[in-house]
């Protein structure tokens, strides 16, 4: 995923969309903002995946019992609700900040 993505970035980057050879600076901050957010999603799916596998699975074996699979899909869902909270939170601070300078 991630050599496709980077080799579309690296091929879009040095096109630069408006001829001449010049850099569309409105595209490349569009570009580092997709890589920041496909970032950010690896970073969720990862730490989601530690603390719910530490926290649900005692045993790993070759399948997911019953109380094991409720446990990570109640788990995730906590997670995701948590951290869509604190985003709203976040990104509300950061809107009334930007509004009192």
């Amino acid at each position: 995923m991630e050599s496709s993505f980077g080799s579309d970035f690296g091929s879009d980057f040095g096109s630069g969309g408006s001829g001449g050879g010049k850099l569309d600076p409105g595209l490349i901050m569009e570009q580092v903002k997709v890589q920041i957010a496909v970032a950010n999603a690896q970073e969720l799916l990862q730490r989601m995946t530690d603390k719910c596998f530490r926290k649900c699975i005692g045993k790993p074996g070759g399948a997911l019992d019953n109380s094991e699979q409720k446990c990570i899909a109640m788990c995730m869902d906590r997670y995701m609700d948590s951290w869509n909270t604190v985003s709203r939170a976040y990104n509300s601070r950061l809107q009334r900040e930007r509004a009192n300078m």
